[in-house]
């Protein structure tokens, strides 16, 4: 039986003895087949059994349900999109603000459905804190995304900024800036969320077979090791495993993201840092920093990690010294008190990432081929809302979810835009994250001079620009 506990705290803290389900050891013919039991296999069969409950529907999974980003992830359940604001800014106020409500709704549409199936996994929506909270220019950019939002309709009912005093009723950091809080996030135990909705779906009659890898897929079939499926329609939800399933890998490349979790921390010492009703918190720079204190009270911090050439899968989670470093340095700006805590886990996972940052859901009845993805490091809630609209969309339902700009309704995978050959992408991937390495540098030194600290922001938000 492989490690699957040790593939993050998460999972380390589930209860339920991680034994694997049957593999496919026949061939089927059925409704729907999905590919992957993660969040968004899952929530996709969980809808269109819920609106069609007499679909015969199998997922055929590689490992078991969670072992991909579902159970690795830094637990934030986000009532967003990525990149919302470029997807929204075509449409007339009244489109945009019901979009964003719809975003917006994610958190609490997933709590009803965590107490309908009784689903704990350590659900608390306390929002999110984006804090200025390392360098000044930080707060600079912080007022700019607040203009932005609210250049778009929003509101100070979503997105509010904090004073450095407002910001150290929720949250107390050596430096702070101030920040934006945004109401609309959870946090959980991501694996819990996995794990129960793959038993949720599996009560409602959806079979779910693991160690089942697809070797080969196409519109109509997917293969086993062992047996071939035949179905009406197809649903691929791997997103960062997308290159086991070619085509896909030209469309979503594998990215990874690295995370970092505490001892259990007494309570004192939560007295002194605050988080004290399951709020998430980032640092507002470009490494791309979040974190949490979890149920049992450790400090959860992840941070941005690296492509590897030709999109290859980073299978080696056992992050080396230079990798914990750089998050436990991240963590101990914020919190100095924190700098020598013990770490007891380390992980990391591999995440999809679509051409120009663009999440996408995609239905081809012709082909019968449906999938969801691109989330970019935003999937917990995404996944939902992926679910829901792929559900609709295969069942012909006219509703708002398949009113959205993200969705792509009847045309096949040459809808997406593709990521450039090798070595185009790598060279460029890591002269991106080198400007933003850099630009973090200069700025964290309070000694650096203006004209340094004008240049490296303005190179790296060129190069991010650029990623766009």
């Amino acid at each position: 039986m492989p490690a699957w506990r040790n593939i993050s705290l998460w999972m380390d803290q589930l209860d339920d003895p991680l034994v694997a389900r049957a593999s496919l050891e026949h061939d089927l013919d059925v409704n729907v087949v999905i590919i992957g039991a993660g969040y968004t296999g899952l929530w996709t069969a969980y809808y269109l059994k819920l609106q069609a409950p007499e679909l015969n529907i199998a997922i055929i999974e590689a490992q078991t349900a969670g072992f991909g980003a579902s159970g690795r992830n830094g637990g934030w359940l986000m009532g967003n999109l990525l990149g919302e604001d470029r997807l929204l800014a075509g449409l007339n106020p009244e489109q945009r603000r019901a979009s964003f409500d719809l975003l917006h709704a994610i958190p609490d549409d997933v709590a009803h459905v965590l107490a309908r199936e009784g689903i704990d996994c350590d659900y608390r929506k306390g929002g999110a804190l984006y804090c200025a909270a390392r360098y000044p220019e930080q707060e600079s950019s912080l007022r700019n995304y607040l203009d932005t939002l609210y250049a778009q309709g929003l509101t100070e009912a979503d997105y509010r900024w904090l004073s450095p005093a407002q910001l150290a009723e929720q949250i107390r950091i050596a430096k702070p800036y101030g920040g934006i809080y945004a109401p609309h996030v959870a946090t959980i135990n991501p694996a819990k969320l996995v794990r129960g909705l793959a038993r949720a779906v599996e009560r409602m009659g959806v079979t779910i077979y693991e160690n089942s890898p697809a070797i080969h897929w196409q519109s109509g079939s997917v293969r086993t090791p062992k047996a071939n499926v035949r179905a009406a329609w197809v649903v691929p939800a791997v997103e960062g495993y997308a290159n086991t399933l070619p085509p896909l890998g030209r469309y979503q490349l594998p990215v990874q993201s690295l995370i970092v979790a505490t001892e259990p921390l007494p309570a004192s010492t939560w007295d002194d840092i605050g988080l004290s009703h399951g709020q998430a918190f980032g640092e507002s720079s470009r490494q791309v920093t979040y974190g949490q204190r979890t149920a049992d009270n450790r400090l959860v911090f992840g941070a941005r990690g690296g492509y590897q050439f030709a999109g290859k899968l980073r299978h080696d989670f056992d992050l080396t010294d230079n990798e914990v470093q750089l998050r436990r340095y991240l963590f101990g700006e914020l919190f100095p008190q924190l700098k020598h805590t013990k770490i007891t886990h380390s992980w990391g996972g591999n995440l999809g990432m679509a051409r120009n940052f663009r999440p996408h859901m995609l239905c081809d009845h012709k082909s019968g081929i449906a999938l969801s993805g691109g989330y970019g490091g935003e999937g917990v809630g995404a996944t939902h809302l992926g679910g829901r609209t792929l559900a609709d969309l295969i069942l012909g339902r006219d509703t708002p979810l398949v009113q959205q700009p993200w969705v792509i309704r009847e045309r096949g995978l040459d809808a997406l835009k593709a990521w450039e050959p090798e070595p185009c992408r790598w060279l460029g991937y890591n002269a991106i994250i080198r400007s933003f390495v850099h630009e973090d540098q200069v700025l964290a030194n309070p000694h650096s001079a203006p004209w340094r600290r004008k240049l490296a922001t303005g190179m790296a938000g060129f190069m991010e620009g650029f990623m766009h």
